[in-house]
């Protein structure tokens, strides 16, 4: 019994250290890090070029390749000679993931993702302006707990070549599990 209380004990003391230390075992830390990324419109002749994003591994994906299997957020087509973006929903893959424009912002003052769920398209194509900012909420994923999470990040178009259907944006995503915020704690 004596053996238990003093291991409880030291449990309860490594624990009051950690917490006195500032260590929060369920904090994630990270910075700020907007990367620049290219996709192909899905339109275009040649198979195999990237056309769709995911956003919290930030990486490009093909979307005619069997390994995609709707693991993206949005891809890039055009529509009526415009560049767009479409949510996976609108090319009839099962996916929550939606894309919210969020005007009179810059890429840097959004700070925090809409709430409102209603401003997020999931089902149609997202017109790409030059100035307008976009919050992209991502498809359900399991977090680094095992819980269902959905990230948040944005993105801005830096050059859009309607021509060539090529589209180059600015994007970050939060690393946090459900949390709206798109710039670190103490940010």
């Amino acid at each position: 019994m004596r053996r238990f209380a003093s291991m409880g004990s030291c449990l309860l003391l490594l624990a009051l250290v950690a917490v006195g230390c500032g260590d929060d075992p369920f904090q994630i830390d990270w910075s700020e890090n907007p990367l620049e990324a290219e996709l192909f419109a899905l339109d275009r002749e040649e198979l195999n070029r990237p056309s769709a994003f995911d956003m919290l591994q930030r990486r490009r994906v093909v979307v005619e390749s069997a390994q995609s299997q709707g693991q993206w957020d949005f891809a890039v087509d055009r529509l009526d000679g415009q560049l767009v973006l479409l949510p996976p929903r609108a090319l009839g893959v099962d996916s929550r993931a939606g894309i919210a424009p969020v005007p009179g912002v810059t890429f840097e003052e959004l700070r925090d993702a809409p709430a409102d769920s209603a401003l997020y398209v999931t089902r149609e194509a997202v017109p790409v302006e030059y100035g307008m900012v976009y919050a992209v909420q991502t498809r359900q994923q399991t977090g680094r707990f095992g819980q269902r999470c959905r990230y948040y990040g944005k993105l801005e178009a830096v050059r859009i070549d309607q021509e060539a259907g090529v589209l180059i944006f600015l994007h970050d995503t939060s690393p946090e599990c459900n949390s709206r915020r798109l710039v670190p704690p103490g940010g």
